[in-house]
């Protein structure tokens, strides 16, 4: 027999998406914070020379800079205010994540802090980020005055550089705002929309492209396998996504006054992919960080010792067999985790004995906690292997056919099905709370009549 909440999940419609008016307003608020990101990215920084500057892009959008306007949104094309966008962010979080599991008075904050503990990390993710991208905007504004023609004549150097800072890290600063807001005041996580409203962007503009490309050398073959292979992705990732890994859990009976109560089962769903889309993210993140860096070291100017590194570096560019290699193993590493750091076993465990459930066969505590972390680790593998295939085997499949098309690249797509899941799964919670609240309501109304 459906619960309660199945069943009203299995009623709702678009009558009562109407009645939501609390849905509408924060639906209303998500668009319209999207679309002030949308026209951030077209707000350049001052002292560019756009002609110029578009050159130098269009000879290097193949590379890194092709990458960086993909999370972007197209602001590196036009070295707007939002170029850096969350990517200083999304470091941050990766350093105080991984500091919280090494270093102990950030693990006790994390462990034992409570709600206070996670603000404290909070806002140490803040400031690192601060740091970040005023590191990153510094090496940006550095690296255009480098450039011959970019940066407009007159234009005294400390001030451009010192402009360029202001304006990059503002822009940060101010997305994470934003990312925050929508998450508190919209539907569904702001730094993930964020960067799904990038991608999307630029979806249309890469297919025109494709289009395009195809009809001037006459050959449609490579078209059709990159929508084929996109095609074939999101079934997976939908597939993926929904699966889960149920657990039975009993409540016993017992004597609350004079009723019995409990002596009921239930079922705790394990997702297959705990993790979502955090993996690919950081993994990108963390290669884009030394090939970012080069960009704005002169290679002239490096000791005999260091000879290495241009090289080594190179080879960690997009498109290259050794960024594939390391790519794949950082999204294995940040698969476990992260799910290690969103899902701990001895505190399920613990809640579970509390209000007296247990796993049929075994022991409540600590043989339910080995249970768990036994399943858990299983479906990781399973989850990794999955998250790894379907961001790899679209860059093997591009530099097969020479494709840079990255929107079209494993993990857009991976992010792009993820997000648009759990924003639904949120509309649809959101819905769910708003029919409580209805019957709740009738439930009273009915009472007062009756008295």
């Amino acid at each position: 027999m459906a619960s309660a909440a199945e069943q009203l999940a299995a009623n709702m419609n678009f009558a009562s998406f109407q009645k939501a008016t609390e849905l509408h307003k924060r639906i209303w608020f998500t668009i319209i914070a999207l679309i002030v990101f949308r026209l951030g990215t077209y707000i350049p920084i001052p002292g560019i020379d756009a002609v110029a500057f578009e050159s130098l892009f269009n000879g290097n959008s193949g590379g890194l800079l092709g990458m960086f306007n993909l999370f972007s949104g197209g602001a590196v094309q036009h070295m707007a205010i939002f170029s850096l966008n969350v990517t200083p962010y999304i470091s941050a979080s990766i350093i105080v994540q991984l500091m919280g599991s090494v270093y102990p008075p950030w693990e006790k904050l994390k462990k034992e802090g409570g709600e206070a503990g996670r603000k404290t990390l909070n806002q140490y993710t803040r400031y690192f980020a601060v740091v970040l991208a005023v590191v990153q905007s510094a090496s940006i504004a550095f690296g255009l005055q480098a450039q011959p023609g970019v940066v407009v004549s007159g234009i005294g150097s400390a001030f451009f550089v010192a402009s360029t800072v202001v304006a990059l890290t503002g822009g940060t600063l101010f997305l994470m705002w934003l990312g925050e807001q929508i998450t508190s005041r919209g539907v569904g996580n702001g730094v993930s929309l964020i960067i799904f409203a990038g991608i999307v962007a630029r979806l249309p503009i890469v297919l025109g492209q494709m289009l395009v490309q195809a009809q001037t050398s006459g050959n449609y073959t490579p078209l059709f396998l990159i929508v084929f292979g996109c095609v074939a992705a999101i079934l997976s990732i939908v597939f993926m996504e929904r699966s889960q890994r149920r657990l039975l859990v009993h409540y016993p009976k017992r004597q609350q006054g004079n009723r019995m109560i409990g002596g009921e089962s239930s079922f705790m769903p394990l997702k297959i992919n705990t993790s979502g889309v955090i993996p690919p993210i950081f993994a990108s993140s963390l290669l884009l960080l030394p090939t970012t860096a080069m960009q704005f070291i002169s290679t002239t100017t490096l000791p005999a010792w260091l000879s290495w590194l241009p090289g080594v570096v190179g080879a960690l560019q997009h498109g290259h067999p050794a960024f594939l290699v390391f790519y794949a193993l950082l999204i294995i590493f940040f698969s476990f985790f992260y799910t290690s750091v969103v899902f701990n076993p001895e505190e399920t465990a613990e809640n579970l004995r509390k209000y007296g459930g247990f796993l049929p066969g075994i022991r409540p505590g600590k043989r339910t906690a080995e249970y768990l972390d036994y399943v858990l680790t299983r479906l990781t593998v399973i989850g990794a292997a999955y998250i790894t295939a379907v961001c790899v085997a679209p860059e093997l499949a591009m530099m097969a056919i020479k494709s840079n098309q990255f929107a079209l690249g494993g993990t857009s797509i991976l992010i792009v099905v993820t997000v648009t899941m759990d924003t639904v799964a949120q509309i649809q919670s959101h819905l769910l709370a708003h029919q409580y609240e209805g019957l709740i309501k009738k439930s009273k109304l009915r009472g007062g009549r009756n008295r």
